[in-house]
């Protein structure tokens, strides 16, 4: 089924009501790794057909920890989605990044401590190269899109992931400043870097909610103050959305020089051959094409 979707997409379910979203349907997936957060919901628009999947599951169930994060990506994998959109909510760690803009990150850092960050393991050992951990090819026609829109959009940044639930502290805050982070949030990692290793270009669109708890003259963030902020730029988001399959139909839907579809070429240090045969069937959807 590949290239069936323009792109999938990875956010909260309110996206899911775009208008002129035509088709409609609800699919039930499994993996490997267990189920994916919630149902997939595909629909399309323009002509194109696109994937939503609730991260944190129907009625935001899950805390960022718990997210199947493994789940997420293989499922957009089983239906043959090459691209991903993730839609975030982040704190801003720059006075320039008010809340209510749109970022699109070029640069990601791993703080978090319990998660569960790669498809590999058993016999089988992939080493991805994530020096670009946003697909940069992806990135900027998703800048394109958001600039058919009147959000105020900025382009690049290094966005920090934390463990969560809990926000930051202002010396956590206050130091991620200090080490020259733009962006904090809680599910970037290991979101991105699962996608390289599914072969997927992956770009973010993060919507600065807060200044987190840094900004002095500014309330320390709360989640009321997170999710009014994302309720008034939900529309930014669907408009950007419709933006992006247009966008694509005018690239001829490719994204040019992308070297994310082959991103295991030279990542084993296995010799996947002489691998399990019960670990090869199970990470069957990602190296079948390298064993043939």
């Amino acid at each position: 089924m590949a290239g069936e979707f323009a792109f999938g997409i990875i956010g909260g379910s309110g996206l899911y009501s775009i208008d002129g979203l035509e088709e409609i349907e609800t699919l039930e997936l499994d993996t490997p790794f267990g189920k994916p957060s919630s149902p997939i919901v595909t629909g399309t628009i323009h002509g194109k057909k696109l994937a939503f999947l609730a991260r944190h599951g129907i009625g935001h169930i899950y805390t960022p920890s718990e997210v199947n994060y493994r789940a997420n990506i293989h499922a957009m994998k089983q239906l043959g989605v090459d691209k991903i959109i993730s839609v975030s909510a982040v704190g801003s760690l720059r006075e320039d990044y008010a809340p209510g803009d749109i970022i699109v990150p070029d640069q990601l850092f791993d703080f978090t401590k319990d998660r569960e960050l790669s498809f590999f393991g058993g016999g089988i050992v992939a080493h991805v190269s994530t020096a670009n951990p946003f697909c940069v090819e992806l990135s900027q026609l998703l800048l394109q899109a958001l600039r058919r829109t009147d959000a105020a959009v900025h382009e690049g940044g290094i966005f920090v992931t934390i463990e969560g639930p809990r926000f930051s502290t202002r010396g956590e805050s206050h130091t991620f400043r200090k080490l020259g982070f733009s962006l904090v949030g809680m599910t970037a990692s290991p979101e991105a870097y699962l996608a390289r290793e599914a072969e997927i270009c992956y770009a973010t669109m993060a919507h600065v909610t807060d200044y987190d708890s840094w900004h002095e003259s500014e309330e320390p963030v709360t989640m009321e103050m997170v999710s009014n902020t994302l309720k008034k730029n939900l529309d930014f988001a669907r408009q950007s959305l419709v933006h992006l399959v247009d966008v694509l139909a005018e690239k001829d839907q490719v994204v040019e020089a992308c070297e994310c579809e082959s991103a295991l070429k030279y990542a084993f240090a296995s010799n996947i051959a002489d691998a399990d045969p019960q670990v090869k069937d199970k990470l069957s959807l990602l190296i079948g094409k390298y064993l043939e």
